[in-house]
């Protein structure tokens, strides 16, 4: 059986990244890797073990501030109960709301858009 197991993204400052996950969306470091030979550190966070859910797996290049963003990734989504709670809390976590939360458009769907420190769009849909 195939899983989709992981989406990697570069960050500028790891720590800052995954406290801003775990503080926004409630996620949990899963485990941590540094490989000093390779001048990096991968952190994987979500909701829970990669062998039963998809993560996000955050490498920080050892002396790599900023990255950037390109025209070809669009964003990561997540659902939550309360869109418009999640944007106050990703807010306070230190996220950037780039569209605040409501109805998609032609659609009756609620989301918004958050950009994380590193400029990463996640895309919030509200789920029951």
């Amino acid at each position: 059986m195939s899983q989709f197991l992981h989406t990697m993204i570069r960050v500028g400052d790891l720590q800052k990244s995954v406290d801003f996950y775990c503080k926004a969306f409630g996620m949990k470091e899963i485990r941590r890797r540094d490989v000093p030979d390779g001048k990096y550190t991968n952190v994987f966070i979500g909701y829970g073990e990669d062998t039963d859910h998809t993560v996000i797996e955050m490498t920080y290049n050892y002396g790599v501030e900023k990255y950037e963003m390109g025209t070809a990734f669009g964003h990561l989504a997540v659902g939550v109960p309360d869109v418009a709670k999640a944007c106050e809390v990703a807010a306070a976590a230190g996220g950037t709301i780039t569209r605040p939360a409501g109805p998609v458009k032609f659609g009756t769907t609620i989301i918004a858009f958050v950009k994380d420190p590193d400029g990463y769009a996640i895309e919030l849909v509200q789920r029951p």
